[in-house]
């Protein structure tokens, strides 16, 4: 069932479309200060805005992410699931990987509090 509660559509957009610009401090600003989300690239957890800000420049200078979201969905009275085509490229454009996953985005009071994978 599609998700249409517009204000946290939204947001989530909001944060996708900083992340795609490489515009940290745009997507931050969509997220509580403690917020968490996955270390796709090492492992585990992020949590919190510095950590977070130094995880992304460590990836951008590495790879290019695209996470484009596709489609809501409401999962619980806090929480939104995202279809998200990403695309990863290196530096050099090459495609490392083109894939469909899912974001679960629990949001409270106007901004993202934690991110989680499911695979």
């Amino acid at each position: 069932m599609l998700y249409e509660h517009t204000s946290e559509i939204e947001l989530l957009r909001a944060a996708y479309a900083a992340f795609n610009a490489r515009n940290a401090d745009a997507v931050l600003a969509t997220m509580s200060v403690d917020i968490t989300l996955p270390n796709q690239m090492e492992g585990g957890y992020v949590q919190g805005h510095q950590a977070i800000r130094a995880y992304w420049e460590r990836q951008w200078a590495v790879i290019h992410p695209y996470d484009e979201p596709v489609a809501f969905s409401r999962e619980t009275a806090e929480s939104v699931l995202v279809d998200v085509h990403q695309v990863v490229r290196d530096l050099t454009g090459t495609v490392l990987s083109d894939q469909r996953l899912r974001h679960r985005c629990t949001i409270e009071n106007d901004l993202i509090q934690t991110v989680e994978l499911c695979l």
